[in-house]
C-alpha cells in the first residue's frame, strides 16, 4: 500500500554518527582523554558503548577483539505456551591488560550477540599483571592469588613461572589470553558445566587483580583535577 516505508527516506545519512548523551563521551569525543587508563584512573562510570570504540576503533585491524563464549536457549512460561529466546555470553579483550564480559537475552541469536559485544565493551576493566619470581622482562601472571565467584562456581588464578602457559579449561585458557596474561595456574569447583557462571567467574577474578595492594603500589602517588571539575566549563557550553 501507499503507507509501506513511509518516514525511512533521509536518514541512512547520519546514521552512523555518535551523538553522545553522556558528558564523559562529550569529553571523550572532543579529545579531552588522550587513552582509556586515564577513564580507569578516575573510575568514571562508562555508559556508552561508543566511548571504548572511540578508543580501540573496530575494523579488521583492530585490538579489540571478541568472542562468543556461549548461545544459550532461555524459556518463559506464558498462557499461550512457551516463548525461547536466546542467551548470548560474548567476552572482549585486547590481549594487553583489557577484558570485557557481556551477556543479552533477545529473540534472536545475531540480535543477543550483537547486544552482548556493546555490553562487553561496556563492561570493559584493567587487568594488572605481574611476575611469579624475579621481575625480568614484561609483566607476564597474574600478581597475586586471585579469586572469583559466580552462583556455586568458584574460580581461583594462581601465579606461574614463565613458560608454564595457560594450566586451564578451555574457556578459562581463552579469557586468559584475551586478558594479556601467558602463565597462569588455575583452580575451581563448584558446578562448573553451568558455563554461564564459569565464566562470569573468571571476569571477577581478573577485576580483583587491581584491587589488591601490594608493596609497590604503597608509595603516594598525587592525583590531579577529576576531569568532570578541570573541564567543567566545556560541559556548561556544550550542555543541551
Amino acid at each position: 500500500g501507499r503507507g509501506r516505508g513511509r518516514g525511512r527516506r533521509g536518514r541512512r545519512d547520519g546514521k552512523d554518527a555518535w551523538v553522545p548523551v553522556t558528558k564523559l563521551g562529550r569529553l571523550v569525543k572532543e579529545g579531552k582523554f588522550k587513552d582509556i587508563e586515564e577513564i580507569f584512573l578516575y573510575t568514571l562510570s562508562v555508559k556508552e558503548f561508543q566511548i571504548i570504540d572511540h578508543f580501540f576503533p573496530p575494523g579488521p585491524e583492530s585490538t579489540l577483539r571478541d568472542e562468543v563464549m556461549k548461545i544459550m536457549p532461555v524459556q518463559k512460561q506464558t498462557t499461550a505456551g512457551q516463548r525461547t529466546r536466546f542467551k548470548a555470553f560474548v567476552a572482549v579483550g585486547d590481549g594487553n591488560g583489557h577484558i570485557g564480559l557481556g551477556v543479552k537475552v533477545a529473540s534472536e541469536v545475531a540480535n543477543a550477540i550483537q547486544g552482548a559485544i556493546k555490553n562487553a565493551k561496556i563492561c570493559l576493566v584493567p587487568v594488572r599483571r605481574g611476575y611469579w619470581g624475579n621481575r625480568v622482562g614484561a609483566p607476564h601472571t597474574v600478581p597475586c592469588k586471585v579469586t572469583g565467584k559466580c552462583g556455586s562456581v568458584r574460580c581461583r588464578l594462581i601465579p606461574a613461572p614463565r613458560g608454564t602457559g595457560l594450566c586451564a579449561s578451555p574457556v578459562s585458557r581463552k579469557m586468559l589470553s584475551m586478558a594479556g596474561i601467558q602463565d597462569c595456574y588455575t583452580s575451581s569447583r563448584g558446578h562448573t558445566r553451568t558455563m554461564g557462571n564459569f565464566i562470569k567467574a573468571i571476569y571477577y577474578a581478573l577485576q580483583k587483580t587491581y584491587g589488591y595492594l601490594s608493596p609497590d603500589l604503597w608509595a603516594p602517588r598525587a592525583l590531579g583535577r577529576n576531569p568532570m571539575q578541570e573541564y567543567s566549563d566545556f560541559l556548561k557550553k556544550t550542555s543541551k
